[in-house]
């Protein structure tokens, strides 16, 4: 038997919306992990994987694994009945034909109850073999779906391109060309292997990684940004490393107090004073006082008096990593359906290798939906 509640209706609601366009019919394969679907679309080109977490559900109960057959536009219709925050219940027994949904209103005791009948689907589950990755790109959704929106208007297809440079999206229409570069400021990271991103994940479950050597990298994942400062330690100071790192943390924390200070000053007191306040604290501090305010800056403490500050907060959220250039061509079709789950989530990533499937992830905490998209090859 099984029995699964969510908290909300609306989370299956916004993943049917995003699949159904590419999948007509298929099988929700649930087990005591959770419920999973995979699926192609009819022409073969794109593979569509969907995974719900046992622990996503307010409760969730499946005595053994069993398939769920659905055609996916009847069950839209039928979770079309169901406000976004209700409680939404699904029930099958074993073996049986017809599933059943329980919509229970938070505000009220509207209880709504469904039945819609199941299907005997026939579809072989494909093995999708770890890959590791050339090129791994990190960005907002919605500008995902802006750009893949944008240049669908113009041409069918769009390049991406990762190089050192950064990212770019190019698509060639017959009347217009069109281009858009992603630009990342810093050093170019390097993509983790399949093994380091388990080992990774594990230690942010606070769980130990199976290897010491994924211990280390994923550690390296998890600290990206101690690991640069300790390389400019070193470089300054040969000796003493431990010594260096406390000084600096003390020197972030007067430059805080400091900074503190001047911010009081400008609101109570004159100008004349401000001006020989910001003096004596300039002296004081030296000059990693601008990389401190931009700290408080992204984490929403600090003021922004400057153009660049508020530059530096309207800016996306982006970051790529590479191992090699990587340049693919795709149908901007599939890409704009795929970007249909950005109601799930903020952030999409994109995997990319040469002549190997495009990855497409949305994780929206209580699972994912995972899009592959084959390469079109001779397409210049």
């Amino acid at each position: 038997m099984l029995e699964a509640k969510l908290a909300e209706a609306g989370t299956l609601k916004k993943l049917l919306d995003a699949i159904k366009e590419l999948v007509t019919d298929a099988n929700f394969e649930c087990n005591e992990e959770g419920l999973n679907l995979q699926a192609m679309d009819n022409s073969h080109v794109a593979l569509v994987s969907v995974h719900l977490e046992a622990a996503g559900f307010k409760r969730y109960r499946c005595d053994r694994p069993m398939p769920l057959g659905v055609n996916l536009s009847s069950l839209t219709k039928v979770l079309k009945c169901a406000k976004d925050d209700d409680e939404c219940t699904l029930k099958a027994a074993d073996e049986a034909d017809v599933l059943n949904l329980v919509y229970e209103a938070k505000n009220s005791d509207r209880i709504a109850e469904y039945d819609m009948k199941l299907m005997d689907i026939d579809s072989d589950t494909l093995g999708i073999p770890d890959t590791d990755y050339d090129a791994e790109v990190i960005m907002p959704s919605a500008e995902f779906a802006r750009i893949v929106r944008d240049l669908s208007a113009l041409g069918e297809s769009v390049r991406i391109e990762v190089s050192k440079e950064g990212v770019r999206f190019a698509s060639e229409g017959e009347s217009a060309n069109g281009s858009i570069l992603l630009k990342k400021d810093g050093e170019i990271s390097r993509v983790l292997t399949d093994k380091e991103r388990k080992a990774a994940k594990a230690r942010a479950r606070g769980e130990e990684p199976e290897e010491d050597d994924e211990e280390e990298n994923g550690d390296d994942e998890d600290k990206p940004k101690e690991k640069k400062i300790k390389k400019e330690k070193v470089k300054k100071e040969k000796d003493g490393d431990e010594d260096v790192e406390m000084d600096e943390e003390e020197k972030d924390e007067e430059e805080f107090k400091a900074e503190s200070d001047e911010e009081e000053k400008s609101e109570g007191g004159s100008d004349d004073e401000e001006e020989g306040g910001k003096k004596r604290k300039k002296k004081a501090n030296g000059s990693s006082k601008p990389a401190k305010k931009a700290k408080t800056t992204a984490n929403g403490k600090g003021k922004g008096k400057g153009k660049g500050k508020k530059d530096e907060e309207d800016k996306p959220e982006f970051s790529f990593s590479m191992n090699s250039h990587v340049s693919l061509t795709f149908s901007l079709k599939y890409l704009v359906n795929f970007a249909k789950s950005t109601s799930l989530t903020n952030t999409v990533e994109l995997r990319m290798s040469n002549e190997v499937p495009l990855l497409v992830d949305y994780d929206f905490g209580q699972g994912y939906v995972r899009y592959y998209l084959a390469p079109k090859i001779g397409d210049e």
